[in-house]
């Protein structure tokens, strides 16, 4: 039996020697190393396998051994497991974000998103605006740390009542803003009261803050307070995030009596209202905002530019008195210092000029086209999907669809036939009453787009 230290032998000597050789070059021949180190033919040829196999060597029947061309090392995968037990259980869902914020592929109709498409958005005039904004003193220098003086008094201004620019706070855009809230205003692990259905984006910040959201039901004319009251003496929650104009999704705006009673009931409950105003200069109807009635530091007020202007103007204003304001401009600090002031210089810059009135007038109009075009489609098309009210502004109409709908099922056909809508299980806290599906009008080319989404749609899912 051969000797298996000699090939142990044999094969480190060739090791060695394959190092000082190049890939391709020929090693010496069997004949060679047997004179060389006295060893039998069988100990080379063994030798030799043994270094093929190790992908050092090749061998060709008749003209040798090789030199085996270089092949990095292979690393093991790092094992990142041990990250799942670091991090425990607090998991951000980022999905329903990701599905409103997708772009449509070519091609596809997309009747949902929450952005004004390019034809509408003022770029070339916030280009103007920002372009003259850079010649301001100071632009590129440290804001005030509660944002630019002249901009938190023009939201403050939009607000309305006695909102003075001192309640005011420039933050990076409404989500943060939301996100800022919760951290703020609730401890983790409590509850935190939510419209249903609402947009799920609240629902996934309320998530991240380490909150609960409780459900309280919407109807035609906003959220009921019955309910709420309701809510608030159950849970004990301290909080209660609203839409009150053109709520998202069911674009329903509460009624001026029902501000009155949301604010007297969240008082009675010692309870703040995140009134997310997102909507205001949606529609030409906009109510009052409740933080321009309230008088009692019940609510924290949020209006953002992103939604009238461009999806990168991520700029709102947060209205808030007394201990509550500190906690919410403390917070900022602490996580991001204060929103660019090149941003701040800009906007302020074309809120300022006639672009702004007449941005919003052509806003105006063109929502109204698109929502009476979405909703005649979706007659004609769709009958048996009806819309849960036609509202003010705003971009969405919310459908009720028939029971036995799988919105699921009919949502990935429809991106099969090349439209693109949102599920309405994602615009719930809790269980769903039943299917249902939110369309946009607003980020089609045209109504002429518009209305062949709807067509599409229609085929994912015949009439029952």
């Amino acid at each position: 039996m051969e000797n298996d230290s000699s090939i142990a032998q044999i094969a480190a000597m060739l090791r060695d020697e394959i190092t000082r050789l190049r890939p391709g070059d020929r090693l010496p021949s069997s004949r060679e190393i047997m004179r060389r180190h006295a060893v039998s033919p069988v100990t080379v040829s063994r030798a030799l396998g043994q270094l093929a196999a190790e992908g050092k060597v090749i061998t060709k029947p008749g003209s040798g051994a090789f030199v085996a061309p270089r092949r990095e090392p292979v690393r093991d995968a790092a094992d990142l497991s041990w990250q799942t037990v670091a991090l425990g259980d607090r998991v951000v869902d980022d999905d329903p974000m990701t599905a409103l914020l997708a772009r449509a592929p070519e091609g596809v109709v997309p009747l949902t998103g929450g952005y004004l498409p390019p034809g509408l958005r003022p770029d070339k005039q916030l280009a103007a605006a920002a372009t003259r904004a850079m010649r301001r003193p100071g632009v590129w220098g440290m804001p005030p740390l509660n944002g630019v003086d002249e901009l938190r008094r023009w939201f403050a201004s939009q607000a309305g009542g006695d909102v003075t620019a001192a309640d005011a706070l420039i933050v990076s855009g409404g989500q943060a803003a939301l996100s800022h809230a919760f951290r703020a205003l609730a401890a983790p692990g409590t509850q935190v009261l939510v419209e249903t259905p609402t947009y799920p984006g609240a629902l996934a910040a309320a998530k991240a803050a380490g909150l609960r959201a409780t459900a309280v039901p919407v109807d035609r004319d906003g959220v009921r307070p019955d309910l709420l009251a309701e809510a608030f003496a159950v849970t004990g929650a301290r909080v209660f995030l609203c839409q009150p104009t053109l709520q998202n999704p069911t674009g329903a705006t509460l009624t001026l009596e029902r501000r009155r009673q949301v604010l007297e009931v969240a008082r009675a409950a010692g309870a703040f209202v995140i009134e997310d105003d997102y909507a205001r200069w949606l529609t030409r109807q906009a109510p009052p905002s409740l933080v321009s009635v309230d008088t009692h530091g019940t609510v924290v007020h949020i209006h953002s530019l992103t939604k009238i202007l461009s999806p990168s103007m991520r700029l709102a204003a947060m209205v808030a008195r007394g201990p509550a304001a500190h906690r919410l401009r403390a917070g900022q600090l602490v996580e991001s210092f204060f929103p660019a002031r090149p941003l701040q210089e800009a906007a302020l810059e074309f809120v300022g000029s006639p672009a702004w009135r007449r941005h919003l007038a052509s806003v105006h109009a063109e929502i109204a086209t698109r929502r009476d075009a979405l909703a005649a489609a979706l007659a004609a098309w769709m009958p048996w999907a009806e819309p849960y009210v036609l509202p003010i502004g705003g971009m969405h109409l919310w459908l009720r669809l028939p029971a036995q709908t799988d919105e699921r099922a009919l949502v990935e056909a429809a991106k099969r036939d090349g439209v693109l809508v949102s599920a309405g299980r994602m615009y719930f806290p809790a269980e769903p009453p039943g299917p249902h599906l939110r369309v946009t009008h607003i980020a089609a080319a045209n109504v002429a787009e518009l209305a062949e989404g709807v067509r599409r749609l229609a085929g994912a899912l015949p009439p029952a």
